[in-house]
């Protein structure tokens, strides 16, 4: 039953003073707005109208109805045009999530310009590596790089995300440069322990686009890259790394790219959603700000 819409129309009597005039403004017939209302009525248990010859008169229970639903009826109105208007315009609060460097590196610079497009926007950042849950954590929004896991969410691809494997110089002067990825086995490799496990085991293609993969070890692993990225300018160890998280630091001469000639199988940075049949505007206009920033990716 429509409870609301049957106290909007109860409402309107009172005001206009008529079922006929009540039913005329909104477009009812006379008849269904009588039997809405005894419909209302005997939902709730009252008489809720005195008729008279000349006129309608609220009951006591008519009167304590008017006196509290009618805010409630306006606060729904004004709800209902709130969402309205929401459903076309860039507004209220988005909540993203994100791997702590990639937002730093990356998504942080943009904020000031996409904020500036959108003045009714409150924006939520949550810096995290670890991979949360959108529904259940509320979020509108996650940027992930790697393999997507299959689920329920809907993914945008933004950019590619090459891998390389890289050292520092120092660590490549004391224990050589590695030919192929199976003398890997004798270096210190410095190992991602991350939301998918221990990954040690590395994949290459070589130049036939045959698979190699090695199972790789040393003594540090950690469950961040930037932890790993220090390690390696540290010169202690090789390290597994995507392209955007260490492109200063190769342009910069620090980091060297360890076997250039066998390729490393390339991901993804996406745009995650929950799945929704109506996106909200907010999300739609972060997805498309940022497909148009990484259609060339800065890191590149």
């Amino acid at each position: 039953m429509d409870r609301i819409g049957d106290i909007a129309l109860f409402l309107r009597v009172l005001d206009l003073g008529s079922i006929s005039a009540a039913a005329r403004s909104l477009d009812l017939s006379v008849a269904v707005a009588s039997q809405r209302l005894k419909r209302l009525e005997a939902d709730l248990g009252v008489r809720l109208l005195h008729r008279t010859t000349r006129r309608l008169h609220p009951t006591p229970e008519g009167a304590a109805l008017a006196e509290q639903g009618r805010d409630l009826v306006e606060e729904l109105e004004a709800l209902g045009s709130s969402l309205r208007q929401a459903g076309h315009a860039v507004s209220g609060t988005l909540r993203v999530t994100t791997a702590s460097s990639f937002g730093r590196q990356y998504l942080s610079p943009l904020l000031p310009e996409f904020m500036a497009r959108h003045p009714q926007l409150r924006l939520s950042m949550h810096l995290d590596d670890r991979v949360v849950d959108l529904v259940s954590a509320g979020f509108d929004l996650a940027v992930r790089i790697g393999t997507l896991d299959d689920s329920t969410l809907v993914a945008r691809k933004l950019a590619p995300n090459r891998r390389l494997l890289c050292a520092s110089p120092d660590y490549l002067r004391r224990h050589g440069a590695p030919r192929t990825p199976l003398e890997l086995a004798r270096h210190e490799c410095l190992v991602l322990v991350g939301s998918q496990g221990r990954q040690d085991q590395w994949r290459f293609q070589d130049a036939d686009g045959r698979e190699i993969a090695v199972r790789v070890r040393g003594r540090i692993e950690a469950n961040t890259g930037e932890l790993l990225s220090d390690a390696a300018l540290g010169g202690l160890g090789i390290a597994l790394h995507s392209h955007w998280h260490v492109c200063r630091d190769l342009r910069a001469g620090r980091l060297v790219q360890v076997l250039p000639d066998f390729r490393i199988p390339d991901t993804g940075v996406y745009a995650v959603m929950p799945q929704r049949r109506l996106m909200p505007p907010r999300v739609r206009a972060l997805v498309d700000f940022l497909a148009e920033r990484f259609a060339e990716p800065p890191w590149e």
